[in-house]
């Protein structure tokens, strides 16, 4: 008789790139820090269906929860007015305001929310909503690859969200966090708060922009990021005055230490490099304590600290 391994506890991430596919595997420890095991990066040969059916027999893939991350370019992360429905009902009466936003008809459309917490206080403003849009047959074709090598996806997730697991764990008490990574495709600015996600906004300047730049280039790519961050932290001040920000991480290599000397200058927040030694134990994997690694791997680590009660399913 054949019996199926029992799954390990935890979540396993797989953050998919046309040229690679990157693996995180984070599980709980109870009174501790989360524990990451693993945290790889395989380049893709053949068709991606091909690569796949590979890596889960080589690495025993099917033991995991898995949960895949959306590629940036193939989905929308929308900030919008909450209608005043049961929540069962919210993703529906969302379709309605987003058919507007969107460049393709809303019923081929797959959407998910997460609810913004407000402030109670009488006079509070309007509740607010996340609203994750992607094409449904953009889910599929991401999808489907990954269930045709024999694997099932627990879940599929956004890099908003990955990057809110990261921001949480950097939380004082009561007070937020301003979390800003920058990778090859460009750069996130979260704001989280009470482990909830407040902010998310992106930026229009890759790793790429930074590390390859001449050094005027690179001022002029400081000074705009600066003025972008100040405009969307000044605009999170003014719709969510209950909260405070402690500080602001940045997450990035190289070139990414003058930008933060450029916004120490400029902010009124402390500023801060990431260092996820901090938050997450990982003796296994060594190389994570290069800042570089951990700015490459990121998203894919806040997909394998995936929360229940926070995430999302596209």
């Amino acid at each position: 008789m054949l019996f199926k391994a029992k799954q390990k506890p935890g979540w396993l991430s797989l953050a998919v790139t046309r040229d690679t596919v990157d693996i995180a595997h984070v599980s709980r420890v109870a009174d501790g820090k989360p524990r990451l095991t693993r945290c790889e990066t395989y380049r893709r040969e053949g068709s991606l269906l091909q690569t796949m059916t590979r890596l889960r027999k080589e690495l025993a893939l099917d033991q995991f929860r898995l949960n895949a991350l959306m590629p940036g370019g193939q989905y929308q992360f929308l900030q919008l007015e909450a209608p005043a429905v049961a929540a069962a009902e919210l993703a529906t009466a969302l379709r309605w305001r987003i058919k507007d936003l969107i460049d393709f008809p809303v019923e081929s459309a797959v959407v998910q929310t997460m609810t913004i917490p407000v402030d109670q206080a009488p006079g509070a403003r309007t509740p607010q909503v996340f609203a994750v849009v992607a094409r449904a047959e953009a889910v599929r074709l991401h999808a489907e690859p990954l269930s045709q090598s024999g694997l099932t996806l627990s879940a599929i997730d956004v890099a908003e969200n990955a990057q809110r697991n990261i921001s949480v764990l950097f939380e004082p008490p009561g007070r937020g966090i301003a979390l800003a990574a920058f990778d090859e495709t460009g750069g996130l600015l979260t704001v989280t708060f009470g482990g909830e996600l407040y902010l998310a906004r992106r930026i229009d300047t890759s790793l790429a922009a930074l590390v390859d730049a001449s050094e005027d280039d690179r001022r002029a790519a400081y000074d705009r990021i600066t003025l972008e961050l100040q405009r969307s932290i000044d605009h999170f001040d003014r719709q969510f005055g209950f909260v405070t920000l402690a500080k602001l991480l940045l997450a990035g290599v190289g070139p990414v230490d003058g930008l933060r000397d450029c916004l120490a200058e400029n902010l009124s927040l402390p500023v801060e490099l990431l260092d996820l030694a901090q938050v997450l134990d990982f003796p296994s994997v060594p190389e994570l304590r290069t800042p570089g690694r951990q700015a490459q791997c990121l998203a894919g680590i806040g997909a394998a600290l995936r929360d229940e009660a926070s995430g999302v399913r596209v």
